[in-house]
C-alpha cells in the first residue's frame, strides 16, 4: 500500500480544489461554446495545458531518461501510452458533444458514472470484491440517476432527440475515462503523472486539431478569451491538485470529495444569473436524484474494497 503524508488539512484543500475546478469548468466551457464549435474548444484545453507542461516535464526527462532510457524503448509502454491517449482524447470530445447538448448539471451527474465504472472495473481487473455497504452506495448512485433523468426517458429511450444523444455522448464518455484509468494505473509503474499527462496532452491536441477552426477566434469577446484560458489552465491545475492531494490523504477520502462536483455545478448554475445558459428545472424529484447520486458516490468509495 502506499502511504500518504498525513497532513490532511492540505490534503483536502487540494481535493476540494479539484471539485471547484471541475464544478465550474461545464459552465466556462458552456460561454466559450457560444463562439466557438466543441471540437476547437477542446484542442484549446488540450494545447494550452501542453504548451504550459511541456518546459517543467523536458527539463525532467533529461534527467530521468539518462538514468532509464529503456522505458521509452519498450514498445508494450508505447502503445500503452497511445491507446491510453487516445481514450482520454475520445473522453474529452464526447463529454463537450454532449455538454454542448445538454445541460451543464446533467453532464456532471451522468459524468459521475465514471469513477462509479472504475471502481466496478476492480472487481475482475484486479480481483477485488464490493462490501455490502458499498453495493449500498452503488444501488443508491444508480437510483438517483434513474429519478433525476426520469423526466427525460422519453427523449432517451425513444424520440432520441438533442438532449437524449447529449447524455448518451457524455455516458460513453465516461467508458472511454474508465478504459484510460485502468491503463494509467499500469503506467503510472514506469512514469509519473505529469509525465503521462504531458503525452495525452499532445495527443489530444494533435487529433483534435485537422478539425479546428480558428477562423472564429476573432469573434471571441475579451471574456471568452478568459474562459479559453481558464479552460486551458482548469485542465492542467485541477488533474495537479487531485494528485497531489492523493500524496497527502487516501484515495477514498479524495474521491468522496470529488464526488460534491455536481453539486458544486448545480449551486452556481442555480445561484448566479448566466445570460442563454440553459438549466436545468429544479423539482424535488430531480433535486432528490442529484442528492442520491452524490450521495450513493461517497459511500462508495468511502468503504473499504476487499482484495
Amino acid at each position: 500500500m502506499s502511504r500518504v503524508s498525513g497532513r490532511w488539512k492540505l490534503g483536502l484543500l487540494l481535493a476540494l480544489t479539484t471539485a471547484c475546478l471541475w464544478g465550474v469548468l461545464p459552465i466556462a466551457l458552456k460561454g466559450v461554446m457560444v463562439t466557438l464549435d466543441p471540437i476547437t474548444t477542446t484542442f484549446f484545453r488540450f494545447a494550452i495545458a501542453a504548451a504550459l507542461l511541456s518546459p517543467y516535464i523536458v527539463f525532467r526527462l533529461r534527467i530521468k531518461t539518462a538514468l532509464n532510457p529503456g522505458r521509452f524503448r519498450s514498445g508494450k509502454l508505447l502503445l500503452q501510452l497511445l491507446v491510453a491517449g487516445l481514450l482520454l482524447t475520445g473522453n474529452y470530445g464526447l463529454y463537450i458533444l454532449g455538454l454542448n447538448r445538454t445541460t451543464a448539471e446533467a453532464t456532471q451527474l451522468m459524468i459521475q458514472v465514471a469513477p462509479m465504472l472504475l471502481l466496478l472495473s476492480g472487481l475482475w481487473v484486479f480481483g477485488e470484491r464490493f462490501s455490502r455497504a458499498q453495493w449500498l452506495g452503488f444501488s443508491t448512485f444508480f437510483s438517483g440517476l434513474l429519478m433525476f433523468f426520469y423526466p427525460h426517458f422519453y427523449g432517451l429511450f425513444v424520440a432520441m432527440n438533442d438532449y437524449g444523444v447529449g447524455v448518451l455522448m457524455v455516458l460513453l464518455a465516461a467508458v472511454l475515462w474508465t478504459g484510460y484509468a485502468i491503463l494509467q494505473k499500469f503506467l503510472l509503474r514506469e512514469f509519473s503523472s505529469q509525465e503521462t499527462m504531458l503525452v495525452f496532452y499532445w495527443i489530444g491536441a494533435l487529433a483534435f486539431l485537422p478539425f479546428t477552426d480558428f477562423s472564429s477566434l476573432p469573434q471571441l469577446t475579451n471574456l471568452q478569451w478568459w474562459l479559453l484560458l481558464f479552460c486551458g489552465l482548469n485542465t492542467l491545475i485541477a488533474y495537479g491538485s487531485f494528485a497531489e492531494a492523493m500524496v497527502h490523504i487516501e484515495a477514498s477520502k479524495v474521491s468522496t470529495v470529488l464526488a460534491l462536483t455536481p453539486l458544486i455545478t448545480f449551486a452556481i448554475v442555480h445561484t448566479i444569473p448566466f445570460s442563454g445558459l440553459a438549466v436545468e428545472p429544479l423539482t424535488p424529484l430531480s433535486i432528490s436524484g442529484a442528492i442520491l447520486v452524490v450521495v450513493g458516490s461517497m459511500v462508495t468509495a468511502l468503504n473499504k474494497v476487499k482484495g
